[in-house]
């Protein structure tokens, strides 16, 4: 059945694949009062955060931060188990190894796109070496990384066939001509809102699924790079993964009625809900991390030049060693010590491993508890 959204082609083998229309939907979005009240929320929100930027003591400190936490988050909606504690903590268990390998690759591809998109406008051939960043090793790095696929995917339960497919997305040509549609519409002016054009360019790529892994992930970095593109944000320190993780089936279920029914206006309001909350979430976070800041730095009545540099680098390494504060500070290892044990005396630290007299590590627990909310392994 033909529906605004695409159709449902059947395939000599028994299944079916779908063909996406090209966007924006028709008829038009149709705008009630519920997604203008959404839509308008969500743009103050968003500028809200925003303007976060402005008032942070060092703004590329706490976007790494955040970029960190929506590695995270995007990687643990695809099924992996490392939470941001185990990521500082360098977690190389042989369980952990992967997921933080992914997180890192994810990290790593976010930052090689903002770094393009200063030179490269948001096309194709960037969406492709972002990928093959994102998959460089580890789960995915034998799925032709950075290339569209040439063979048919499916989504479904873990070890289904075709034919036992939740979704089937389009074959190898209706996908290579719908992505040449989505990257048109990414760049074609229109009166749409910007978030309401963002959330169909999401949609629309998750149900084309033009690489075969890696597609999640992409799609919601595809979001930061393409409101960073448009100078919606300054700094991607927008994280929506905390909202599509805390509402993960509902995430899943409306895209699939999208494919279904053509309903667009139930998913960009569920996106819409998204960037409120997780707007309105992030600027939370910043305001309680400025505000441990100010304790801390309170905290240390005899502050020297030292004490400062390693409280700056705790807030970007929150789990340290003494050796690793010689190193980043390049002072003797006798004063490392003696600070890192002033700040275990202030609280500020805490010995992880207080029974061991070897390999011991210190956090920062107070901050990682702020960092990490909502990255936690239900």
């Amino acid at each position: 059945m033909e529906n605004r959204a695409g159709i449902f082609i059947s395939q000599p083998l028994g299944y079916k694949t779908f063909k996406p229309k090209p966007l924006p939907p028709d008829p038009p979005i149709f705008y009630d009062s519920e997604m203008i009240d959404l839509l308008s929320r969500a743009d103050r929100m968003l500028g809200r955060l925003d303007g976060v930027t402005e008032t942070l003591p060092d703004p590329e400190l706490f976007v790494a931060m955040y970029v960190q936490k929506e590695a995270v988050l995007s990687s643990q909606i695809e099924g992996t188990q490392a939470s941001l504690v185990d990521v500082f903590d360098g977690d190389q268990s042989r369980e952990k190894k992967e997921d933080i390998g992914d997180i890192v690759n994810y990290v790593g591809a976010m930052n090689y796109g903002l770094e393009r998109l200063k030179e490269f406008p948001l096309s194709l051939r960037l969406l492709r070496e972002i990928h093959r960043v994102l998959l460089f090793s580890g789960r995915g790095s034998k799925r032709s990384p950075g290339e569209f696929r040439t063979s048919q995917n499916w989504i479904g339960a873990p070890g289904c066939t075709l034919n036992e497919a939740t979704f089937v997305p389009p074959s190898v040509p209706d996908m290579n001509e719908a992505m040449g549609a989505l990257e048109l519409f990414m760049h074609k002016e229109s009166n749409l809102p910007p978030l309401i054009k963002i959330a169909l360019i999401h949609a629309q790529f998750e149900t084309i699924h033009p690489f075969l892994d890696g597609n999640g992930r992409k799609g919601r970095l595809l979001i930061t790079f393409w409101l960073c593109q448009q100078r919606i944000l300054s700094q991607p320190l927008l994280y929506i993964s905390y909202f599509f993780k805390q509402n993960r089936q509902e995430y899943y279920d409306r895209l699939m009625t999208v494919r279904k029914t053509g309903d667009w206006e139930q998913w960009v309001k569920f996106f819409l809900k998204g960037v409120a909350e997780t707007s309105e979430e992030a600027i939370s976070t910043a305001k309680e991390i400025l505000s441990l800041k100010k304790v801390c730095e309170d905290m240390m009545v005899k502050s020297n030049n030292n004490n400062r540099r390693l409280l700056n680098l705790i807030f970007e390494s929150p789990v340290i060693d003494k050796q690793l504060v010689a190193d980043k500070l390049d002072i003797s290892q006798p004063t490392a010590n003696r600070i890192v044990d002033q700040f275990c005396d202030l609280g500020i630290l805490v010995d992880q491993k207080p029974e061991s007299k070897r390999y011991k590590k210190y956090a920062f627990a107070k901050y990682l508890a702020i960092l990490s909310r909502g990255t936690e392994i239900n």
